[in-house]
């Protein structure tokens, strides 16, 4: 057992024992009897953008983490699948990235995407959908499901003069009215796009148009059209100081000009990605999954998840937490409940979003006001979920720590 300098060691009834010479931890190591460890109990949800990566360069401590987790034969130890929110790229481009990075293989079906779970709305799937994004949009879109899927960039050719705030981009001359363009019967939020100004006026000409963008209507027809939309996130870290805008920040702005135009709300059929609980229930059956084709029979009961966003990652893990425990209730009252876990942990580092108070940061404000919220306005503040149920500095620190709970090795 390699222990920091310092450590103290409880073999035997009576004071601690310092291993803080390498005679004492010699003595150790001889007389301590070989574990057999068992089939794992617990998995791991791990973030991918400040946790294991910024941008595109891997955090030091991720290579130390994964030294752990993985073992001499290059397989896992334990069950882990790699939650992130974001989704402009292939699953199986991300799985590629990770392995390189990471040094053992990651396969595709250990990554989930912010839009991963839209597999599970077949209802949708045979829908005729505007898209927006960036990246392998209709591959994304298909590879989830949706056989029927329009771009920006094609409704846009379709019907020129809808995108106006370019100068650079206006149609020189007017287009003849178009009457053969099939209607559009939904939207697809999949990230972040690259023009928001032609993206954000697109979608509000499908929502406000019923569809048919080149037409006029009286008034916005309300319900409207349905909207699914993968990753709220407000913010992200990449190599940057401070965080940039995520896909939750796209959200903000269309929810703003839909309300201002309209007076209304806009409203989703379905809002996935972290702190989702659908997310979280799909990436336990992953883990379940996973277990199962190593053959480790024991279920896993704990996970961990890890992540440096407390609005998304900390908030996610704590809602699905309270969801588990919900369902335990439930099933000792005799309501089935086929998911096996008992617990989510929440473990938050500090290579990412977040940042620990240091000595110089500024102290609570005035008036006892409360910090800015950045979740998105359909989950709600609720400040006992964005409280880590440990903060860490690193992904290699948390693997550590949750090994020592569950009496495992730090092999």
């Amino acid at each position: 057992m390699d222990l920091p300098c310092g450590a103290m060691l409880r073999a035997t009834p009576g004071p601690p024992v310092c291993l803080s010479t390498p005679r004492l931890r010699l003595r150790a190591a001889l007389f301590s009897s070989p574990r057999v460890q068992g089939p794992p109990t617990f998995g791991f949800l791990l973030d991918i953008d400040g946790v294991l990566v910024r941008g595109h360069s891997i955090i030091p401590a991720a290579r130390e983490a994964f030294r752990r987790l993985v073992s001499p034969q290059g397989q896992l130890r334990v069950p882990v699948v790699f939650v992130t929110n974001a989704g402009n790229m292939l699953q199986h481009s991300r799985a590629r990235e990770l392995s390189a990075l990471l040094g053992f293989q990651v396969e595709p079906d250990q990554v989930i995407l912010a839009h991963s779970p839209m597999k599970l709305f077949s209802q949708h799937h045979e829908r005729r959908l505007l898209v927006s994004g960036q990246g392998p949009l209709v591959e994304n879109a298909r590879a989830l499901g949706f056989k029927h899927v329009v771009t920006v960039d094609e409704l846009r050719a379709a019907f020129p003069v809808l995108d106006m705030v370019d100068l650079e981009r206006r149609p020189k001359t007017t287009p003849l009215p178009r009457n053969d363009f099939p209607a559009i019967e939904g939207v697809l939020l999949l990230g972040e796009p690259v023009r928001w100004e032609t993206s954000l006026q697109l979608i509000m000409d499908v929502l406000l148009s019923d569809g048919n963008p080149g037409t006029s209507l009286a008034s916005a027809p309300y319900p409207h059209l349905p909207v699914l939309a993968s990753n709220v996130d407000l913010l992200w870290m990449a190599e940057a100081k401070m965080p940039r805008f995520g896909h939750g920040t796209f959200l903000l702005c269309l929810e703003a000009i839909y309300r201002k135009v309209t007076g209304r709300e806009l409203r989703y059929e379905g809002l996935t990605g972290k702190p989702s609980i659908l997310t979280y229930r799909y990436a336990e059956d992953l883990l379940r999954r996973q277990a199962a084709r190593r053959g480790w029979a024991a279920p896993i009961r704990n996970l961990y998840a890890v992540g440096d966003n407390p609005m998304s990652d900390v908030y996610g893990a704590n809602l699905f937490h309270r969801y588990l425990q919900r369902g335990r209730e439930g099933a000792e009252e005799g309501k089935p409940r086929p998911l096996a876990a008992q617990s989510c942990v929440s473990i938050l580092v500090c290579t990412g979003v977040y940042r620990p108070p240091g000595p110089g940061s500024p102290g609570p404000a005035q008036g006892g006001e409360e910090p800015p919220f950045h979740g998105h306005r359909d989950f709600g503040l609720s400040p006992g979920l964005m409280e880590a149920s440990h903060v860490v500095s690193d992904v290699h620190e948390a693997v550590r720590l949750v090994f020592q709970k569950e009496g495992w090795a730090l092999e």
